[in-house]
C-alpha cells in the first residue's frame, strides 16, 4: 500500500519545479501582454464590464480593442488555473510545512488579488484615455502586486527544487539592506508604471526636448500623473546606485558562488536598464521600447530577489558547515 503511494509523490515531486518555473515564465508573458493592452488603449475594449466582456461571456462581432482586452483576460484566467494546479501539485508532492506549499498558496492569493485590482480598474473606468489621478494610484498598486507575484512564483520554484527555507531572524545588516533594496526596486517599479501611463496619455509635442517636456509636466495645467513622471528617472538613479553598492556589500558579507553570480547579473541588468531608460526618453517612449523597459524591469526584480535569497540562505549554509 505504501509503495503505491510513494511513486505518485515522487512523480509529482519531479513535476512541481517544472510547473513552477513554467508558471513564472508564463506570468511574465501575461504581464507584457497587459502592457500591450495599455499601450494600444484597448483597456476599455470590454466596456466597464467585469468579469463579463461587454455584458456577455464571449463578445460577439468584437472590435480589435475588444479582441486585445478579451485575450488578456483569457490569458490572465489561465494563469489562475496554473496557480491552482501549482497548489494542488505542491500539496501532493511535498509534506506538511514544506515552504513550496506556502509559496504556491501565496502565488494563488496574489493572482486572485491581481484579477480583483484589474476588475476595479475596469469597473471604475480607469482605462483607455482616462486621466483620473486615481488611475495612477491603481496602476502603481497593480505593478506592486505583479512584482510580488513574480517573487512568490520564483521562491516556489526554488523551494520546489530543494532550496532551503529562508530564515529571516539573525540576518543582521544583510537582511536589512536586502529588504531596503527590494523595497526601493518595488517603489521604482510603481513609479515606472505611473510614468508609462503618463507617456501614453500625455505625448510630448513633436520636436520638443526632454527639458521642455519636464517644464510642461510642472505647468499650471498639468495633472498629478504628469507631475509624477519626473520622479521615476530620479528614483531610478538612486535605486541603481544603491543596488550596485548592495551587490558589493553582499559579496563581502556572504561570499559564495551564487552571490557572486547574481550580483554580477544584477550589475549588468542595471547598466542595460539605464541605457533603455535613456533611450525611452530620447525616442519619446514608443510602444516597443516600453515593452523592452518593462521586460528588463521584471528581470531586474527577479535577479534582485535571487541575489537576496542566496545571500540570506548563505547564513544557514554557513551554520551547517560550522556544526559539521
Amino acid at each position: 500500500m505504501s509503495g503505491t503511494l510513494t511513486v505518485p509523490r515522487a512523480q509529482s515531486g519531479a513535476w512541481l519545479p517544472r510547473l513552477a518555473w513554467a508558471a513564472l515564465a508564463y506570468n511574465v508573458l501575461v504581464i507584457l501582454w497587459g502592457a500591450v493592452v495599455r499601450i494600444t488603449g484597448a483597456g476599455a475594449g470590454c466596456g466597464d464590464h467585469w468579469p463579463l466582456c461587454n455584458g456577455v461571456v464571449v463578445p460577439q462581432s468584437p472590435t480589435l480593442h475588444t479582441i486585445i482586452e478579451f485575450s488578456h483576460r483569457l490569458t490572465s484566467g489561465l494563469s489562475g488555473l496554473l496557480a491552482i494546479a501549482l497548489v494542488a501539485l505542491a500539496l501532493q508532492a511535498t509534506p506538511k510545512g514544506h515552504p513550496a506549499r506556502f509559496g504556491a498558496g501565496l502565488s494563488l492569493g496574489l493572482i486572485i488579488l491581481e484579477g480583483l485590482v484589474g476588475g476595479v480598474q475596469v469597473r471604475l473606468g480607469l482605462t483607455a484615455d482616462s486621466t483620473d489621478p486615481a488611475r495612477g494610484f491603481v496602476q502603481g498598486i497593480h505593478l506592486a502586486n505583479t512584482f510580488a507575484l513574480l517573487g512568490a512564483l520564483l521562491l516556489t520554484a526554488l523551494w520546489a527544487g530543494g532550496a532551503p527555507r529562508l530564515r529571516l531572524r539573525g540576518q543582521g545588516l544583510v537582511g536589512g539592506w536586502s529588504a531596503v533594496g527590494l523595497a526601493l526596486l518595488l517603489v521604482l517599479g510603481m513609479a515606472g508604471a505611473v510614468t508609462a501611463l503618463g507617456d501614453l496619455l500625455f505625448l510630448p509635442a513633436d520636436g520638443s526636448t526632454p527639458i521642455e517636456t519636464v517644464k510642461r509636466d510642472f505647468g499650471p495645467a498639468a495633472g498629478l500623473i504628469e507631475n509624477l513622471r519626473v520622479v521615476h528617472p530620479m528614483l531610478a538613479v538612486l535605486t541603481s546606485a544603491f543596488l550596485v553598492w548592495l551587490g558589493v556589500f553582499l559579496r563581502r558579507e556572504r561570499p559564495g558562488e551564487a552571490v557572486n553570480r547574481w550580483s554580477a547579473a544584477l550589475w549588468v541588468l542595471i547598466g542595460v536598464q539605464m541605457l533603455a531608460g535613456f533611450a525611452n526618453v530620447a525616442l519619446k517612449a514608443p510602444g516597443w521600447m516600453q515593452l523592452a523597459h518593462l521586460a528588463l524591469a521584471c528581470a531586474l526584480w527577479l535577479v534582485t530577489v535571487l541575489l537576496a535569497f542566496h545571500a540570506l540562505s548563505a547564513l544557514r549554509l554557513q551554520g551547517h558547515r560550522e556544526r559539521a
